[in-house]
C-alpha cells in the first residue's frame, strides 16, 4: 500500500477545531462571559486550517479512486509470459548445473587414474620386497685345491657343505676366525712398532724459560765475587747459567742480577732457589725478577 493510499483510508478528525470552538462558546455562554476582540481573528485562522484539511482529504479520496480505476483498466501479465520466464530461469540453472557435473566426472575420472597408479606401483614394491625377504643368501664355495699324494694318486679335498646349525648353543663357535685374530694381532703390533719407531725419530720440541734471579747478600761487607761463584756452582741437567751484574740497591749494598735458561720438564724455579739458598753464608734470599718462555 502507498503512502497516498494509506492517507486516503485514514479517518482523521479534520473537523476538531470546529468543535472545540463550539464546546468554548458553550461554556462562556453558560458562564456569561463574553469573548474578547482578539479571540475573533484566532477563530477565522483556526476555520482556515479546518477549511484546508477537508480540502486534502477530499484530494486525497480522489486520488485514491483515480488510482484504483487506473490499475482495474491495466490487463494482469499473461501466465504464458510468467511460465516462459520461469522455463528461461530453469534452464540457465539446468546448464550451470550439468557443467558442474561435467567437471565432476572429469575429476573423479582423473583421481582414480591416479588411485590405479599408486596401486601398481605399490603392487610392484610388494612384490620385490617378498622377493627379497624370501632369497636365501646363496654362497659360492672355492673349489677345493688337489692334493697330491706319494702313490701318484690326486684326491680333491672334500668340501663340507654348510650345516644349518640346530642349537643356539653352537652360534658363539668360531671355527675359522682364530688364524684371523692372530693374523690382525700381528699386523696391529707391527704397525704399532713402527708408528714408535717413526715417532721417536721425529725431533721434539723442548720447552725452556729465560729467568732472571735477583741474589741478595747479608750486608755490604759480603765478598760478591765468592757469591757468584756459589751460585753459578749450582749445576744441574737442563741448567745454562747467563750473564750477571751488580746493582746497588741502597747503604752500599749491591744485589746480584744473574740470568739463566732451563728446560722447563728437567729444572723448576724452586729446585733453583732451594739449591742457592744453601750458602747461607753469603746469600740472604733469591728473587725472581723476569721469567719468559723461550
Amino acid at each position: 500500500m502507498s503512502t497516498v493510499d494509506f492517507l486516503a483510508q485514514e479517518k482523521v478528525w479534520f473537523d476538531k477545531p470546529r468543535y472545540d470552538e463550539a464546546e468554548r462558546r458553550f461554556y462562556e455562554h453558560r458562564n456569561g462571559s463574553s469573548q474578547p476582540s482578539q479571540d475573533v481573528g484566532a477563530n477565522s485562522i483556526l476555520q482556515d486550517i479546518a477549511r484546508a484539511r477537508e480540502n486534502i482529504q477530499k484530494s486525497l479520496a480522489g486520488l485514491k479512486t483515480t488510482l484504483c480505476n487506473r490499475g482495474c483498466s491495466q490487463p494482469l501479465p499473461s501466465r504464458h509470459s510468467q511460465f516462459s520466464a520461469s522455463s528461461s530461469t530453469n534452464a540457465a540453472d539446468q546448464g550451470e548445473f550439468i557443467s558442474r557435473i561435467r567437471n565432476l566426472e572429469l575429476e573423479n575420472q582423473s583421481l582414480h587414474k591416479v588411485v590405479e597408479d599408486l596401486r601398481a606401483a605399490l603392487s610392484k614394491l610388494e612384490c620385490r620386497v617378498t622377493v627379497l625377504e624370501k632369497s636365501p643368501a646363496t654362497v659360492t664355495a672355492a673349489p677345493a685345491p688337489s692334493v697330491p699324494y706319494t702313490n701318484g694318486t690326486t684326491v680333491q679335498q672334500k668340501t663340507s657343505a654348510p650345516v644349518k646349525e640346530e642349537d643356539d648353543d653352537d652360534d658363539d663357535i668360531d671355527l675359522f676366525g682364530s688364524d684371523e685374530d692372530e693374523e690382525a694381532e700381528k699386523l696391529k703390533e707391527q704397525r704399532l712398532k713402527e708408528y714408535a719407531a717413526k715417532k721417536a725419530k721425529k725431533p721434539t720440541l723442548i720447552a725452556k724459560s729465560s729467568i732472571l734471579l735477583d741474589v741478595k747478600p747479608w750486608d755490604d761487607e759480603t765478598d760478591m765475587a765468592k757469591l757468584e761463584e756459589c751460585v753459578r756452582s749450582v749445576q744441574a741437567d737442563g741448567l745454562l747459567w747467563g750473564t750477571s751484574k751488580l746493582v746497588p740497591v741502597g747503604y752500599g749494598i749491591k744485589k746480584l742480577q744473574i740470568a739463566c735458561v732451563v728446560e722447563d720438564d728437567k729444572v723448576g724455579t724452586d729446585m733453583l732457589e732451594e739449591e742457592i739458598t744453601k750458602f747461607e753464608d753469603y746469600i740472604q734470599s733469591v728473587d725472581i725478577a723476569a721469567f719468559n718462555k723461550i
